[in-house]
């Protein structure tokens, strides 16, 4: 859209309580995705889950697994300082921020300012693919799949019917359920905000951006 390609972002939490964390952040580019996982401290192979969830999938994707909610932070924040280039891409989310709220960046601020870890995305533009796609005709499908199924549909590696079974997953250790749903999230992201670049007006896009004032 306007020669910027979409990079899209998704998150999983332990809950969507105060004390809630994050769980899994993920990034999709056109080259493929990176999941980060935190493990709350107990045990994960990145390099098997990485085969697998590759396997089942079949994308091409790096897993960087994290003992800690601050160091899945650190690590989201370096991988975006190397693949994210605000003059090529901008970020875009489903319902990840918009003017009547949002989930998924109200929350990873909050995130940073406990951990005190600093913003992982200063020098992008965003634009929701939730806003972009009231431009189209969906009847009363407003969610994420609904929205993927009705305008794009096909095969997806999601093995969740709810969103809330990542909670679960994350309790359980199910570290490869948990990964793909993300997966499918951000692949199915990336997919609606290509096809709105080629049929959505540039302006209805509502492009903002990301860069604190201080930073």
């Amino acid at each position: 859209m306007g020669g910027l390609t979409p990079i899209a972002f998704d998150i999983e939490t332990s809950g969507l309580e105060p004390s809630a964390t994050l769980t899994v952040a993920g990034l999709a580019t056109d080259m493929g995705a990176w999941l980060g996982l935190n493990t709350t401290g107990r045990e994960a192979d990145a390099s098997r889950l990485e085969t697998a969830v590759e396997h089942e999938s079949g994308s091409n994707i790096r897993v960087s697994t994290h003992s800690d909610e601050r160091s899945l932070l650190t690590a989201l924040g370096e991988f975006a300082h190397k693949r994210i280039d605000g003059d090529r891409h901008y970020l875009t989310a489903y319902h990840g921020e918009t003017w009547k709220g949002g989930f998924d960046l109200p929350f990873l601020r909050r995130a940073c300012v406990r951990r005190e870890v600093d913003w992982p995305f200063p020098d992008v533009a965003y634009a929701d693919v939730m806003t972009v796609y009231e431009r189209f005709d969906t009847g009363d499908v407003n969610n994420l799949e609904g929205v993927y199924d009705e305008l794009v549909g096909g095969e997806h590696c999601d093995p969740f019917a709810e969103s809330e079974s990542a909670v679960t997953a994350h309790e359980n250790e199910a570290w490869e359920q948990l990964l793909l749903h993300n997966l499918a999230d951000i692949e199915r992201t990336r997919e609606l905000a290509v096809l709105a670049g080629r049929y959505v007006a540039k302006s209805d896009f509502k492009m903002k951006s990301l860069t604190p004032p201080d930073a």
